[in-house]
């Protein structure tokens, strides 16, 4: 679960910056969010970014993206992240 909580404090981070609310793991809608964000990061262009990341940060990336996809199914089943599957 750790993995999943270091992710949504990164992104709270930056929502912040541009005064956003912060997400909420404890929250369905959030949950949502969260799940739409993973699934965009696991994206074949946002993972390699635009094929400008080397190997290693594709396969590290993509590692901690489904680690956490699977940690947020872990919590709510009802989310979907197609790029997972």
């Amino acid at each position: 679960m750790q993995t999943l909580n270091n992710y949504v404090a990164q992104k709270n981070r930056w929502t912040a910056i541009f005064g956003d609310a912060p997400l909420n793991l404890n929250s369905a809608e959030d949950r949502k969010k969260i799940a739409q964000s993973i699934d965009a990061d696991l994206s074949p262009e946002n993972l390699a970014c635009d094929g400008e990341a080397s190997a290693h940060h594709v396969r590290t990336q993509g590692r901690m993206l489904r680690e956490c996809a699977i940690q947020l199914l872990d919590i709510d089943s009802t989310v979907t992240i197609h790029e997972l599957g």
